[in-house]
């Protein structure tokens, strides 16, 4: 709303109110519509949603600018190996999908677009029951004038005055008139309906106080959880810290006694072996080897002596005796 048409409201109603004030007092109210709007659940949950479509739109015209500069690039790389009629096509082809972005946003974003059509489809169901709640607040109240301090400039504004509670609070019991499905819910219905703006109010403080003092419960018992997570695993950490060095001293005693072990070991075996003897393990073996092979090639030579003698015996004994004649010769 513009200067000129706010002080020709005023103006026009400051001069109905110096006329009708002598007759009699004005009563006048205000009602604060983002405040009720923030209060209403449906609008909240239709607003998320709109709010994920506009999300998903933004999220689509990013993909397509994306795409587009991505045509952008190849061409200035390509562009030494293109001819001038392939430049000219691929510069009209981007063209073509820039303008179809630009059409894309005008048709989600533009002033007669998807988003505004659907925001005014999301407020007018609100702004219709707020209408009919001022209408039947104002004849029981007896109030001449309400505004809308959302959209009026109002320099001053007592709380007195604010009839949004009450809007809001006729506009709940509308919702939940359309609920009631038994005699109990209808019960809860009356109870609440006989309430006053006032006892409403007092009911939303002690809601307000309950949900205070559960949310302070709540942080201090996760708090709590917190730190009963770090102890553990402060405990945890030192455990594991006790069962290393447990682990690291077993096993330097392990080693010192086998070194322990291997000393020993060393010592009684440089015990054992002749003085003087320097060679090593390897050639005591192959002398002792060789040692053994001269005494086995001895022992045969032996038997093949003796074996030889015996047949030689043999021999001389089983030879015929020779005649004497024969050793004579001729005499």
């Amino acid at each position: 709303m513009n200067t000129k048409v706010f002080l020709f409201l005023v103006g026009t109603l400051m001069m109905t109110l110096q006329t009708t004030n002598a007759q009699r007092s004005i009563r006048i109210g205000y009602i604060d519509m983002d405040y009720i709007l923030e209060n209403v659940p449906e609008f909240q949950e239709a607003s998320k949603q709109l709010d994920d479509k506009v999300n998903r739109w933004k999220g689509e015209i990013e993909s397509k600018i994306g795409s587009v500069d991505a045509m952008k690039k190849q061409l200035e790389n390509e562009r030494p190996l293109l001819t001038a009629e392939l430049i000219e096509e691929r510069n009209e082809e981007i063209t073509f999908e820039e303008d179809q972005i630009l059409d894309y946003q005008q048709k989600r974003f533009g002033p007669g677009g998807d988003l505004a059509i659907q925001k005014r489809q999301l407020v007018e169901p609100v702004q219709d029951q707020v209408f009919n709640a001022v209408q039947e607040i104002s004849a029981n109240k007896k109030y001449d004038y309400v505004m809308n301090k959302s959209e009026v400039l109002m320099l001053y504004a007592a709380d007195r005055h604010d009839i949004s509670d009450q809007v809001l609070r006729s506009i709940t019991r509308s919702s939940k008139r359309k609920q009631i499905n038994g005699k109990k819910d209808e019960d809860a219905f009356d109870r609440d309906e006989s309430k006053t703006v006032e006892e409403d109010q007092a009911t939303l403080e002690r809601q307000r106080q309950i949900e205070a003092k559960k949310s302070e419960r709540e942080a201090a018992l996760e708090e709590r959880a917190s730190t009963r997570a770090t102890e553990k695993e402060e405990r945890q950490k030192a455990f594991e810290e006790r069962r290393q060095r447990l682990l690291e001293e077993r096993q330097r005693k392990k080693d010192s006694l086998a070194a322990i072990r291997l000393a020993k070991s060393e010592i009684k075996t440089s015990k054992e072996k002749p003085a003087g003897d320097n060679a090593k393990p390897a050639d005591a073996r192959v002398t002792a080897l060789e040692a053994r092979k001269r005494r086995k090639d001895s022992i045969l030579n032996a038997r093949k002596v003796r074996r030889d003698s015996i047949l030689n015996a043999r021999k001389n004994r089983n030879a015929p005796p020779v005649p004497d004649n024969e050793e004579g010769g001729g005499q």
